[in-house]
Formats: structure tokens, C-alpha cells, sequence
């Protein structure tokens, strides 16, 4: 399978867990004219404070595994973006692919995420250039993006289904956030590995303190 072949595919999985995702809050969340691109500017502006250096009257520090926890949560609300515009999965992946592998201008980080936000907010739109561009000033690539994006996609999912709703879930997992328990167990799983998204799956129902 070429480079762009493995590109497509994974961006069609991200977005049929981004559909599954909104459906388990609505249905027909396609249909509801919800404001994602709101979602993407607002989430640029948390983006920019864990970057820091924006502060001139303060000193401030990148927090860099935040400033990639940013960056996914954008990706997920640029991907539903997206799915309002196209039920064609399969097409829609392609133009997204596209639309990564792109050249476009260098800028710097901060001014980055702005156009990402002037761009949400302008044109209701979502540009995955100015997304890669932006990983790889922290030193990340389109793996770290869909390892993080796949993790987070199913620990949401995983917590809905053991009573994330009704308060019965378990966060704290023996010391650790369940998030962090995540990101250790994953640290030595296969990304390309074409039973990824079920190995990562199967790694929470493994270690989850409510299993017998």
C-alpha cells in the first residue's frame, strides 16, 4: 500500500469514529447545524495559551504534550466540520489527504493557529495543511495526530460505555488519570498495525479497575 493509500485509509477510520462519536450525543448530528467551526476557534485560543510566549508582560513555557492534546481535540472538531459538508467518506478522505500533503507558506506557530481560527470563523472551513505544519513545529507527523486522535476517540467511547453518564465510571485508574494510563499503554502499540484501533480497545477493557 503506498504512502497515500495509508493516508487515506487512516483518515477514513478517524472519520467514521468521528460520526460514531457525535452520534452517541445525537443521532442526527449531521443535520443540526451545530457551530464547529465556533468549537475550532475556541479551541485555537486554549491552543495559544499552552503554547505561551503570547504574554509579553509575563513570562511564560510551551507545554508541549498539551499543545498535541490541542491540536487533536481541533482535528476532531475540524473532521466533524467536515462530515456537515459530505456523507461520502470515502471522497471526503481523499480531498482531506489532499489537502494535508499540500504545500503551503511557512509561518510562525502562533501565527498558525490564527489562521486556522480566521479561517473557521471567515469561511466556516478547515485547512489540514496549516494542521501538519503546526505538528511539525512540535516536532510531530501525522502518526502522532492519528495515535492521539484514535486513543482519545475510544477512551471517550469506552468512558459513555461504563456509566461516564450516570457517574458510575472510574476515572482514576490504581493512582493514574485514565488518560495517562492510555497514553503509557500505548506507548508500545503499532499504529500501522491494521488492528490498531481493536488492540487500543482491547487494552482498556484489559486494564479497567471495574473488570472482574
Amino acid at each position: 500500500m503506498t504512502d497515500k493509500k495509508i493516508l487515506i485509509a487512516k483518515i477514513t477510520a478517524m472519520l467514521d469514529m468521528q460520526n460514531e462519536m457525535n452520534c452517541q450525543v445525537d443521532r442526527d448530528w449531521v443535520n443540526q447545524n451545530r457551530e464547529w467551526y465556533r468549537a475550532i476557534w475556541i479551541e485555537c485560543a486554549e491552543l495559544m495559551d499552552h503554547f505561551g510566549h503570547w504574554k509579553w508582560w509575563k513570562h511564560s513555557s510551551t507545554d508541549w504534550p498539551q499543545v498535541i492534546l490541542e491540536i487533536v481535540d481541533i482535528w476532531h472538531f475540524g473532521l466533524s466540520l467536515k462530515l456537515t459538508k459530505s456523507t461520502d467518506v470515502g471522497s471526503l478522505a481523499e480531498v482531506i489527504a489532499t489537502d494535508w500533503s499540500s504545500e503551503i507558506n511557512d509561518f510562525e506557530f502562533l501565527e498558525g493557529v490564527e489562521i486556522i481560527a480566521l479561517d473557521a470563523l471567515h469561511n466556516r472551513e478547515f485547512n489540514a495543511a496549516i494542521v501538519r505544519v503546526l505538528l511539525l513545529k512540535c516536532g510531530a507527523d501525522f502518526n502522532t495526530l492519528y495515535r492521539n486522535y484514535v486513543g482519545k476517540n475510544i477512551l471517550n467511547l469506552f468512558r459513555q460505555e461504563n456509566g461516564y453518564k450516570d457517574g458510575t465510571y472510574i476515572k482514576i485508574w490504581n493512582g493514574e488519570e485514565d488518560n495517562e494510563v492510555l497514553a503509557r499503554l500505548m506507548l508500545d502499540m503499532d499504529s500501522d498495525s491494521a488492528s490498531f484501533i481493536k488492540d487500543v480497545q482491547a487494552v482498556l477493557e484489559r486494564n479497567y479497575p471495574g473488570t472482574d
